[in-house]
């Protein structure tokens, strides 16, 4: 549940403020401002993220309850920078060709960017999100931090129940004695990387088909 929350907050949002900086925006100070502060937010470590989280979202935002919701706007918050960064170098990998062919036969920058730049652009977008949903998932410190649970009893149900992610039950079930626990971590662990491989695939397949649409 964080990680589908965090990737419908994080995707629309990325992809058009992508677009936004690459296609409409003036190229002043204001903007060449934005851009180095959003290169600079996808350096900062993870952590800061989770203590962000923590004053923002669970203190001020949700009066103090630490909810799955809270967790996911952290962890958008953690990979926000990762796709709009993506989705810039996947737009300004469109030759510039295209577009002076689409304005030379009339269409607006609007119609442009949707029928021209963004379907060519799309295979290189959708591996920023796959990076930045894999690093989502692997994700701890912000999460413990937001979460302070690292084993729960229970399936959440809704956004604002208390909640864990996967890595957290992992360290958990690692540091105990009995062998059974470690067991359950091998199994997890395992449930985690076929998690990765699967949007890896999905990502290549993707890419692939969009690649031979835009042949054609």
């Amino acid at each position: 549940w964080v990680i589908i929350l965090t990737a419908v907050m994080t995707v629309p949002v990325g992809i058009a403020t992508a677009v936004y900086l690459e296609e409409f925006a003036p190229n002043n100070r204001i903007t060449r401002l934005i851009q180095l502060n959003i290169s600079n937010l996808a350096g900062v470590p993870s952590v800061v993220y989770g203590l962000l989280g923590l004053a923002i979202f669970v203190q001020y935002l949700f009066d103090g309850q630490r909810s799955l919701l809270a967790g996911a706007l952290t962890l958008s918050l953690l990979v926000m920078p990762i796709v709009i960064i993506a989705s810039q170098e996947a737009i300004r990998a469109v030759p510039p060709s295209y577009r002076d062919a689409a304005y030379a036969m009339g269409a607006t920058r609007w119609q442009v960017v949707k029928m021209v730049v963004l379907p060519q652009a799309i295979p290189s977008i959708m591996s920023g999100i796959i990076l930045a949903m894999s690093r989502a998932i692997g994700e701890t410190a912000p999460i413990l931090v937001v979460s302070s649970l690292v084993f729960i009893t229970y399936v959440p149900t809704s956004p604002f129940d208390r909640f864990t992610v996967l890595p957290l039950q992992i360290v958990t079930w690692v540091s105990q004695p009995q062998d059974d626990f470690r067991h359950i971590a091998a199994a997890a662990i395992v449930i985690l990387l076929v998690m990765l491989l699967t949007m890896n695939a999905a990502a290549i397949y993707i890419r692939a088909k969009f690649q031979r649409r835009a042949e054609y």
